[in-house]
């Protein structure tokens, strides 16, 4: 163990167990923590520790006191713990003036995985301040880092009092950030480190939560911390999310009730009618312990109970009619078109009543051909009478009468009754 005092401080440099010697029974220097014990060289002193890299600084000294320092060397992977090395003192030296050029009071925020150094500034006149950064894995090496430190993109040259630093940070390992501000007269100070470690730094942003309505159904979609562009949250946190939903009634003083699930998509169900319901959600990680502030209200209102039945019956209505509506023109359409057609192709031929004892005849349309009749061939013979004074040639008369009824085109029943009495008629005239 070396011991350097500088500016009121104590720089260390640690040599791990085993550096001189030629055969090694830890090969991997890296694995090993240092655990470094110091009190103040008096008899009513109380010892303090703290965990060191191989090169380190001890500050909140004293000045010009003298310190003694004894360091051990374990090993967490396997559990063992090493003795501690012989105790060396050193006294320190008498601390700079504070220099107000001099950027202090360094802090980080982290917000979904969004870092940024903030500062204070004591210095009266114009000043400008670099931000810069060393990865925290070379303070593990057993070698000096003082000149691998690099500044912070778009860091450079700021006149403020903070800069977003997520360039130079991911989630892998850990950081360490430093300002040096520079003034008038090629004047600069180095202020002191500020650690970072990404996934404990950083803070949990609020999710976001939107709201629907289905029957009787509550149905909440929460969007992850950081939005659309939030992705790295998600890759680095396994979240969970606490819903509160409660009725806002100025009548109703019910309390709010809880709900946690690891999903997106929650649902309440059981809902009251006509009621003003209210949801806001919060993010949270059970690794991590971290946990985000509640998301805005969102707020809706449930339906009457006899809303949808409603609705439904008045569909129903509106279709019916609408079918209504096309329907009747159409079958009266129809019913015109079957009339003329069963008019025109087929027609009725049904007789007035005061000769319907005549019989029916079948009628045709004009339009459809029509079979021919079939016609007997006949003929007529007129009867003639003489008359020679007052004699008659009965022979003529009998022939004539002979013919007409063989003759039957012209006769019927009754016809034939009526000859008969004509011809009797005639006799009696003769005679």
């Amino acid at each position: 163990m070396e011991l350097q005092p500088t500016n009121g401080d104590i720089k260390i440099k640690i040599s791990p167990p085993e550096a001189n010697q030629g055969k090694k029974m830890w090969l991997n220097d890296l694995s090993f923590k240092y655990n470094l014990v110091f009190w103040e060289n008096s008899s009513n002193s109380q010892a303090r520790s703290k965990n060191i890299f191989p090169v380190d600084t001890v500050d909140d000294l004293a000045p010009d006191t003298t310190y003694c320092f004894k360091v051990q060397a374990n090993l967490p992977t396997e559990g063992k713990e090493g003795l501690f090395s012989p105790v060396r003192c050193v006294k320190t030296t008498q601390k700079a003036v504070n220099d107000l050029l001099c950027a202090t009071n360094l802090r980080v925020l982290g917000l979904n995985m969004e870092f940024h150094l903030h500062w204070d500034n004591q210095y009266k006149q114009p000043v400008s301040y670099n931000v810069q950064y060393l990865i925290g894995y070379l303070k593990r090496l057993n070698e000096d880092y003082s000149g691998k430190w690099v500044s912070v993109p778009g860091c450079g040259n700021v006149t403020g009092t903070r800069c977003n630093v997520s360039s130079a940070i991911t989630t892998t390992g850990f950081y360490y950030l430093r300002v040096q501000a520079r003034g008038g007269h090629n004047r600069s100070c180095l202020s002191s480190e500020v650690k970072v470690d990404p996934l404990k730094t950083n803070e949990i942003g609020p999710p976001g939560v939107k709201v629907d309505i289905s029957d009787t159904l509550l149905h909440i979609q929460i969007s992850p911390p950081g939005g659309p562009e939030g992705e790295v949250m998600r890759n680095n946190y396994i979240l969970s999310y606490r819903i509160l939903y409660w009725r806002n009634s100025s009548s109703d003083e019910e309390e709010a009730k809880v709900k946690e699930t690891k999903q997106t998509v929650a649902t309440i169900p059981d809902l009251a009618p006509e009621t003003l319901y209210c949801v806001k959600a919060q993010a949270f990680s059970e690794a991590y312990n971290k946990s985000s502030v509640y998301s805005q209200e969102e707020c809706i209102q449930t339906p009457g109970a006899k809303a949808f039945p409603l609705i439904i019956l008045a569909t129903f209505m509106a279709a019916l009619f609408a079918v209504l509506l096309v329907a009747l023109p159409l079958v009266f359409v129809l019913y015109q078109a079957y009339s003329k057609i069963k008019y025109v192709f087929f027609p009725s031929c049904q007789p007035p009543l005061n000769i319907e004892g005549f019989g029916g005849q079948l009628c045709t349309s004009p339009y459809l051909p029509t079979p021919e009749e079939p016609v007997e061939n006949y003929s007529i013979i007129d009867s003639m009478i003489t008359y020679e004074g007052n004699q008659i040639d009965c022979k003529d008369y009998k022939h004539s009468k002979q013919s007409s009824r063989d003759s039957g085109n012209y006769s019927n029943d009754d016809n034939t009754s009526g000859s008969k009495g004509s011809a009797e008629t005639l006799g009696k005239e003769i005679v």
